[in-house]
């Protein structure tokens, strides 16, 4: 192999490594964003009423590995909280909702305030910890 070559070997490699590090670190984190900033979904748009204090909206597909295991903690975190509801989108069905949440991947989480403004989302599976405290 040439000099070059080996170049471009390393600097891809340095590239992935530092693309697979800020994922992992990003990975299900909750956080608020400016692309969410005046977003809001109504109880009409997700086909259930909304949550008296928050509302968990889980977008996912058939194919998602990590989807029915998200599915499983917003339910059992929605179920012990009052005032918390767990709504879950097929992402497959409804790409109207999907665009307008700009959704790039599942499970996406949104956690919605009662009257269903976007205050943090989730690209990944949450852990319940950060469920709770949003």
């Amino acid at each position: 192999m040439t000099g070059t070559g080996l170049v471009v070997v390393a600097v891809v490699l340095v590239a992935a490594s530092a693309f697979g590090l800020v994922r992992a670190r990003r990975d299900g984190k909750l956080r608020t964003g400016r692309r969410d900033a005046g977003l809001r979904l109504s109880s009409g748009e997700l086909g259930e009423s909304l949550g008296d204090r928050a509302t968990l909206v889980q977008f996912s597909t058939s194919l998602c590995a990590t989807c029915p295991g998200t599915r499983r903690l917003l339910s059992d975190v929605a179920a012990g909280t009052p005032g918390v509801r767990h709504v879950e989108i097929d992402a497959e069905e409804r790409l109207d909702l999907v665009r307008r949440a700009e959704v790039m991947r599942t499970p996406t989480v949104l956690v919605l305030d009662h009257t269903g403004h976007v205050v943090r989302r989730a690209s990944g599976p949450p852990t319940r910890a950060e469920v709770v405290s949003a």
